[in-house]
């Protein structure tokens, strides 16, 4: 997997990069997926993956929030309902589909990467984060991220 940033962009009207979310999309209140945009897809991209990940989380591998497969190529919006209309896979909660923040008590600000992945090919099931990476990683045609940060 090279590094590839060139022109595609994910951003959210519910926060700003480097900005805090809402407690409307922490896990232990209203548990809302925050709405996504995505600009700049590149030619030759078949499908896109997005995969929320907290590596601040106190654990080998960070904490997984998120993977969501199977958008279209030209897909621009990603709905608040999102978990209904694409392919989720496991979050490290043990379920599946959006699982919002929930850092430890006191332990300081998380930052939650939303990376989206333009991909030359689809995406086969509902692998994790991990797994996703280790099998599609050569078939990242590009990608990019947004980061909120939350704190309890």
């Amino acid at each position: 997997m090279g590094l590839n940033i060139l022109d595609l962009k994910i951003s959210s009207p519910d926060f700003e990069d480097g900005g805090r979310l809402d407690d409307a999309h922490a896990n232990d209140h209203d548990n809302k997926v925050p709405g996504l945009k995505i600009t700049g897809v590149p030619d030759g991209t078949v499908e896109l993956a997005i995969v929320c990940h907290d590596p601040d989380a106190p654990l080998p591998f960070g904490f997984t929030h998120w993977t969501l497969y199977g958008l279209p190529a030209d897909t621009t919006d990603v709905p608040r309902d999102a978990d209904q209309q694409f392919k989720t896979g496991p979050n490290d909660f043990g379920s599946t589909g959006w699982g919002g923040p929930q850092p430890p008590d006191g332990h300081g600000p998380h930052r939650y990467y939303f990376w989206v992945y333009a991909l030359d090919t689809p995406v086969s099931g509902t692998p994790s984060r991990k797994e996703f990476l280790e099998t599609y990683g050569d078939h990242i045609v590009e990608q990019n991220r947004v980061v909120g940060v939350y704190e309890r």
